[in-house]
């Protein structure tokens, strides 16, 4: 055959499979030739081509997905972000933590509700403790400049922080997942020089950049103003994204929407002294109420995450006097409920016989576990039970005392207690502001000892009411209460 004598040239693209060949005589689809090697090159196309219809099965959800559907996410760096997330290849993923307390706090749990997201999504996550950059103090948010704070605070700060990330992530880690890394950032900055830092970081900063951050705007705009180093704040986190990028193939950063310039700082770094792509930032929304204000905060300060700075109870109490307003959105946002069970609850909540603070309670153990425990939370659903007025479990001295720290308590002689009125011994503790207020208390009903209601204003103080010959349990209404110690 004529068309034997010429060559053919056959490129098989490696990605897209797809064929492509070169010789004049070939391009006339008439030609015999032409149509043989063409169903040769269907037949091979065919065999190469992976199945349509057969998904790989038990595949892992695209975090981005998943942190979008449930509120989790402010803005993102780059929409590539979310083709990344379903490769073959895990990302890895860090969230920073300045250690300015001994224990972190209910703000700081977003960080690590989504880093245990990207966990249980296939990623790789590190916890990153800023030992170096709490020394220095970051701006975002602050109207003020940070307290300075000395060596051993840091480092006392530093382990107690550690030792909570460590219980959270550590514990909500399940089989086959690859717990979080813990990482402090004082290991590559104690070594540090200035001039090195200028000459690798600084000539490629922008002050113009810098200065148009949102974070720096304002500060500059008040009346205090900003100094040089907290102004330098964001190359410092910049160039930790920088070093476990090209150390580490950290390829994510996340935080609050506050941390977003921040963020960016180290992207920008990344693509200019690396020249590389491929480096992403990702922020979700800071915690707030309804009403826009903080959430996160009581009456009595910050609610920590560490059994020792707030008990497992006080923290579960929190949740449970969510308003309503609010419960779906959190559960959500501080759960990993599914999307049906949580529509499931919101649901109820709008049917005839709803029980109220059903889905406050379904948050409080949601959130109490994951942050506390199996053990904390049935240590908190017993203090609450224990606590609850017209409860019929039965008290003991431990019950009591393992949450006298977290309502009001006094001590008293028990000379003192022993016979004495419940209406007096009201007053005399505090609970109360009168005996007037306490006689009007019982009549509706609301004035409890060891949580059985009284209605006998002339009730005495019996040596069978003294619990294990030690304690009492005053209540006036579900919320206040006294805890009298008897010596």
């Amino acid at each position: 055959m004529a068309a034997a004598s010429h060559r053919v040239s056959l490129l098989i693209h490696p990605n897209s499979r797809r064929f492509f060949f070169f010789s004049p005589p070939f391009r006339n689809p008439k030609n015999p030739s032409f149509l043989l090697l063409r169903r040769t090159i269907t037949c091979a196309q065919q065999t190469l081509e992976p199945p349509k219809s057969d998904p790989t099965p038990n595949r892992r959800p695209n975090v981005v997905d998943v942190l979008q559907e449930r509120g989790l996410i402010e803005s993102v760096t780059s929409e590539a972000l979310r083709a990344a997330a379903c490769t073959d290849r895990p990302l890895r993923v860090y969230c920073g933590f300045d250690p300015t307390a001994e224990s972190l706090h209910l703000g700081n749990l977003l960080g690590i509700i989504v880093l245990s997201w990207f966990q249980r999504c296939g990623h790789r996550t590190v916890a990153l403790i800023g030992g170096a950059t709490a020394r220095v103090g970051d701006p975002s948010g602050k109207s003020l400049e940070r307290p300075e704070l000395d060596s051993g605070t840091v480092e006392r700060n530093s382990a107690g922080i550690e030792n909570v990330i460590k219980r959270i992530l550590g514990a909500n880690s399940d089989a086959g997942i690859e717990k979080a890394a813990i990482l402090n950032n004082y290991d590559w900055w104690r070594e540090m020089k200035m001039l090195d830092f200028l000459r690798e970081v600084g000539r490629f900063a922008r002050v113009g950049t810098m200065i148009a951050k949102e974070s720096v705007k304002k500060r500059l705009a008040s009346e205090e103003g900003m100094s040089y180093t907290e102004f330098t704040y964001q190359l410092l986190q910049g160039y930790d994204f920088l070093y476990m990028f090209k150390n580490m193939g950290v390829n994510v950063q996340i935080g609050g929407s506050d941390q977003w310039g921040n963020i960016t700082a180290g992207t920008d770094l990344i693509r200019k002294i690396l020249q590389a792509e491929g480096a992403y930032g990702l922020t979700f929304p800071l915690l707030l109420k309804s009403d826009g204000t903080k959430f996160g905060k009581s009456e009595g300060g910050a609610i920590w995450l560490s059994p020792s700075a707030l008990s497992p109870y006080k923290f579960y109490q929190y949740f449970f006097m969510i308003p309503d307003v609010d419960v779906v959105r959190f559960l959500k946002i501080l759960t990993f409920l599914s999307m049906e069970e949580i529509e499931e609850l919101e649901e109820g909540m709008r049917r005839p016989g709803y029980v109220p603070n059903s889905a406050q309670r379904k948050l409080a153990e949601e959130v109490t576990r994951f942050v506390h425990g199996e053990e904390g939370l049935l240590e908190a659903l017993k203090a609450t039970e224990a606590l609850r007025p017209g409860a019929e479990t039965k008290l003991d001295w431990e019950t009591i005392e393992g949450i006298a720290e977290d309502v009001p308590s006094c001590s008293l002689d028990y000379d003192g207690v022993l016979n004495a009125c419940l209406i007096d011994l009201s007053v005399l503790t505090g609970l109360i502001a009168s005996k007037s207020a306490a006689r009007r208390l019982m009549k509706q009903g609301g004035l409890y000892l060891n949580n059985k209601r009284v209605e006998n204003e002339e009730k005495t103080i019996e040596e069978s009411d003294i619990i294990d010959g030690k304690v009492l349990l005053l209540s006036a209404g579900k919320k206040n209460k006294m805890v009298i110690r008897i010596s």
